[in-house]
């Protein structure tokens, strides 16, 4: 089992950047598959980001190149950090982990058992 709490969500302008946290407490996060999530008002979640329990990374096109996710097992969290900022990247973001040990590592919600509460990412242009 693991509990999972985002931070780090804002408000910032297009082209500014944010690193959201994901703090977890139960199982170490590097036994999970993890990742970001983000949520559209009315759209179902999708996968941002997600790092896999033998460090491979995904990431949706569009945000390659602009976020990266990481964990940092010494704190047991999980960082996304995001630069290049855009109007479309406005979302509800959430933290998310499949059950331990799980070695797929898709970015897809239904896959994921364990989640945060989200926090809000908001760019203006």
């Amino acid at each position: 089992q693991v509990q999972l709490m985002e931070s780090g969500g804002g408000s910032v302008e297009t082209g500014g950047s944010l690193r959201l946290s994901c703090t977890a407490t139960g199982d170490p996060l590097r036994t999970h598959c993890a990742g970001i999530f983000r949520q559209y008002p009315g759209n179902e979640r999708e996968g941002v980001a997600v790092i896999g329990i033998d460090g491979d990374t995904s990431y949706a096109d569009s945000v390659k190149g602009r976020f990266t996710i990481s964990l940092d097992n010494t704190k047991n969290a999980l960082y996304l950090q995001m630069n290049s900022l855009e109007p479309e990247d406005t979302a509800m973001y959430y933290c998310a982990a499949r059950p331990r040990g799980a070695a797929y590592c898709p970015r897809k919600a239904p896959y994921f058992d364990f989640w945060g509460q989200g926090t809000q990412v908001t760019v203006s242009s």
